[in-house]
């Protein structure tokens, strides 16, 4: 079986109005050697069908069910799954840039010792967010790990366990888990990965402490 270069993970939690943006944004993606495994995390609304549709029209996309259990159970969920080299993830909210993928593929190959490398935002909306050590505090978007920017060596991945079950800042406890194991990491300013931060139920936006 063909191993991909990339495995795009879309965790999804009833967002079948949003979720087309997003899987569109990767269809039209420069870089076309990549898998998509959409990881429904217990949806109740028109989720599946959306997911199905996708599914159907393109051999890259794979679906995978679960009850809800959250966002990083999810995210590991799509990683145990995945069969590219690299796991990088998009939020069910966000889109690519179309050079999105190519570029991340450029500096990965540029240095093939790279564990993970992350970074590189566009914020659609407020670009502060709540500290997740001090929820008085906000601090600039660019100060944190952005879980959907992370691309990691699936075998990384494997060794640092996937995510937590952390209800924020899961990214940067997975890097925290990363450093301590002697990962290497990058970090790039290049910002193809685009955030909104317009979404209602936003768990950065809802996040009390």
């Amino acid at each position: 079986m063909h191993s991909p270069f990339f495995s795009i993970i879309i965790c999804t939690y009833n967002r079948a109005h949003l979720l087309p943006r997003a899987l569109d944004s990767l269809l039209a993606q420069t870089e076309t050697d990549w898998e998509a495994i959409i990881v429904d995390d217990g949806s109740t609304d028109d989720t599946r069908s959306v997911v199905m549709d996708f599914v159907e029209r393109d051999t890259r996309f794979r679906t995978m069910h679960h009850e809800n259990h959250g966002i990083g159970y999810s995210r590991t969920a799509g990683i145990s799954a995945s069969l590219g080299q690299y796991c990088t993830f998009l939020d069910s909210d966000d889109e690519y840039m179309v050079e999105h993928l190519s570029s991340r593929r450029k500096l990965l190959e540029a240095s093939p010792n790279l564990d993970i490398l992350h970074g590189g935002v566009k914020v659609i909306g407020n670009p502060f967010v709540i500290d997740r050590f001090d929820a008085t505090k906000h601090i600039h978007i660019s100060e944190c790990v952005m879980e959907g920017t992370m691309i990691l060596r699936r075998e990384a991945a494997l060794r640092v366990g996937g995510f937590g079950t952390e209800r924020y800042g899961e990214g940067a406890a997975l890097m925290e888990r990363a450093q301590r194991l002697g990962l290497i990491i990058a970090k790039t300013a290049l910002p193809t990965y685009v955030y909104h931060r317009t979404t209602p139920d936003s768990l950065c936006s809802n996040f009390k402490g």
